[in-house]
């Protein structure tokens, strides 16, 4: 969620939906059909629907964000801008994270003992602070995670992020196999793996063969 995501200060919820309620209007769009132009159940960003519940204030997913500014042929830079806008012109940080290839990735070398990425074979990318120095990003390569990752995908991966059932998750095994996965039942003992692609058989994990899970927090698609 970008309840995490740090600028000079902490963006807040509100600056947050008016950046999506601007790049609505930019677009001659109201909110509702922002989220109809990118697939979205029309009531995404309802202003009925930014409180949550009990009072718990609720955050536009990464996910829902990817896809309207895949609609609206927007870059990430332009709505981090507007985020700025809507904060009264405060600025809000990028940093350089490391990038490789999703095939890479299970090579030696990239990945400390903790599971952060390490070594000199990454490439670079600008984006906003995560407040995760450990954070990283994936490139996509095939067709073996369709519908959700294309080949050229990236996805943001932030190794402090906790993780849950139904999340979208890296995961390394002690193999040196490293898949994106959704995560499904996980106990002590083993890891439930959902694939993407239903050609693509689900994965059952002991413990003893996993070496991280990391969450997808962003996919640039």
């Amino acid at each position: 969620m970008l309840s995490s995501w740090k600028g000079d200060a902490m963006l807040t919820h509100k600056q947050i939906w008016r950046a999506i309620d601007a790049l609505a209007e930019r677009h001659s769009l109201s909110a509702s059909g922002l989220a109809r132009l990118a697939g979205l159940d029309p009531t995404t960003f309802n202003k009925s629907k930014r409180e949550g519940v009990d009072g718990k204030l609720r955050w536009p997913s990464t996910e829902s964000l990817s896809k309207v500014l895949h609609a609206t042929g927007s870059a990430l830079e332009q709505f981090v801008a507007l985020i700025a806008e809507e904060a009264g012109g405060s600025r809000v940080s990028l940093r350089l994270i490391p990038l490789i290839g999703l095939a890479q990735a299970g090579s030696k070398g990239f990945f400390d003992d903790a599971g952060f990425p390490a070594g000199s074979g990454w490439e670079e990318i600008a984006f906003p602070e995560l407040g995760d120095p450990h954070a990283y990003a994936l490139e996509i390569i095939g067709e073996s995670m369709l519908p959700v990752y294309r080949d050229g995908d990236r996805v943001i991966v932030s190794p402090a992020a906790s993780t849950r059932r139904g999340d979208r998750v890296v995961v390394k095994t002690v193999e040196g196999e490293v898949m994106a996965k959704l995560l499904g039942r996980t106990t002590l003992r083993r890891t439930e793996l959902q694939s993407f692609n239903p050609k693509f058989d689900d994965r059952v994990l002991d413990a003893s063969e996993i070496v991280f899970i990391h969450r997808i927090i962003w996919a640039s698609q």
